[in-house]
């Protein structure tokens, strides 16, 4: 079971993957009248800890929580927001927040004091696209006190060398192309190789999505949103070790 908690909305680009970023495109396609670089607090803010009449949460106990993925919880304008949200994820701790971010170096920002090692409930996910953002997140990503951690290749824009960042800290690599009318092609080729190297390191790898553009073979598919993460599935390339629990 799962369910989407977006407590803002918005954001701003800072790296080659943002280009084409999927909430502008979003916003443009439903016509909204903010501009999507303007962050603002969403209706939906304390979902968390929403409860029905009957007193029981919204949120059903159990679930994986996707936690803004439209926008970036580690914005610097979301610094004060992000500490009451810090306290809905620590109050429900029956649920799991899945959490991705490009900006892993703000990490440490407005974290609660009682963070430890990191939350038991709480999974983040570094988001690299190019072997630049690689070499500059993940070295920070893995000195971080964080309990559970995946790497998200997404949108994978060139070959990647991360086998120097895996180890048994890292949980799962995701790895994704790039959605969207102008999205940029996506070498097949690329997702084998970063699969190549999770092997290599026992660690487990998932084919999210294989992006609107996908070049495999030397035949360049086109591929509709709505197929993009079937045909991923269909590839039948996911690596799971004896030790993996799913997130």
């Amino acid at each position: 079971m799962s369910a989407n908690w977006n407590p803002w909305h918005g954001c701003t680009k800072i790296s080659p993957g943002c280009k084409y970023c999927y909430v502008y495109r979003q916003d443009e396609m439903y016509g909204t009248m903010i501009s999507s670089s303007e962050v603002r607090k969403t209706a939906n803010f304390n979902l968390p800890v929403k409860q029905k009449r009957d007193k029981s949460y919204k949120i059903d106990s159990g679930n994986i929580v996707y936690t803004c993925f439209t926008s970036d919880f580690w914005l610097a304008e979301t610094d004060e927001w992000r500490i009451e949200a810090w306290d809905m994820i620590h109050k429900r701790s029956d649920l799991k927040f899945f959490i991705f971010t490009k900006r892993i170096d703000r990490f440490l920002v407005s974290l609660p004091g009682n963070w430890g090692d990191g939350y038991d409930n709480v999974i983040i996910g570094c988001t690299v696209e190019n072997q630049a953002m690689s070499d500059y997140r993940l070295p920070i990503f893995k000195q971080l006190p964080i309990k559970h951690k995946v790497i998200v290749a997404a949108p994978l824009l060139e070959k990647l060398n991360i086998s120097e960042y895996l180890d048994n800290t890292i949980e799962m690599v995701a790895a994704s192309g790039e959605s969207g009318f102008d999205a940029r092609i996506c070498n097949y080729d690329w997702i084998l190789d970063i699969r190549r190297q999770c092997i290599e390191k026992k660690i487990p790898f998932n084919f999210h999505q294989t992006g609107a553009k996908l070049l495999k073979e030397n035949k360049l598919y086109t591929i509709k949103r709505c197929y993009q993460i079937s045909q991923a599935r269909k590839a039948g390339i996911d690596y799971r070790t004896d030790s993996f629990k799913e997130l």
